[in-house]
């Protein structure tokens, strides 16, 4: 199954700290493995300390966010734009969404770009190793919403996400931290 532009929403008992109650958007998902960014984990570190260029079209809060815990010296900006989407310096994902280069300044990238965030590292997986943890259940995947990645409260998305799922999987946004305590 791809997940590329869907999200990937921790189950209740995926406890590893590096995923515990998150929400990842999906940017790849291939035979060779599978890349994404956690939309829900903002650093304390401020746009405008280390992209000043771009923090006009940064969506709030204007904080860098943990993407996940591979490359955390990389960056990765998630954009909405309008505009060619086949353009220098954009990457499309899904429904307007994509990635963007932040090495180029806003005015140097061809597309017309409305909200930014910009992620320290990213969620990766070798081939094959987010398709077992697919099958063992540890993920819920879901249809993304173009503004889960621009929420303004991102520490209520799993929740929020879960929610609107409706169903069994709505129950889920209720689940206590850790399970042992139910």
């Amino acid at each position: 199954m791809t997940t590329k532009g869907r999200l990937l929403v921790a189950t209740p008992t995926l406890l590893d700290p590096n995923f515990f109650r998150t929400v990842v958007l999906m940017l790849e998902h291939s035979d060779d493995g599978a890349l994404g960014v956690v939309l829900n984990r903002p650093s304390e570190l401020e746009i405008a300390e280390t992209l000043p260029a771009w923090l006009d079209v940064t969506a709030a809060p204007a904080m860098v966010f943990v993407g996940g815990p591979v490359a955390p010296g990389s960056a990765i900006g998630l954009a909405r734009a309008d505009g060619d989407l086949d353009a220098d310096g954009w990457a499309p994902v899904v429904n307007g969404l994509g990635t963007v280069d932040l090495a180029l300044g806003p005015d140097e990238v061809r597309v017309d770009v409305t909200s930014l965030r910009v992620f320290a590292g990213y969620a990766g997986w070798t081939a094959g190793q987010l398709d077992a943890e697919l099958a063992a259940e540890g993920w819920f995947v879901v249809d993304a919403e173009p503004e889960d990645a621009f929420v303004t409260d991102p520490e209520a998305l799993w929740k929020a996400v879960l929610r609107r799922q409706g169903g069994t999987l709505a129950l889920f946004a209720n689940a206590p931290p850790h399970p042992s305590l139910n």
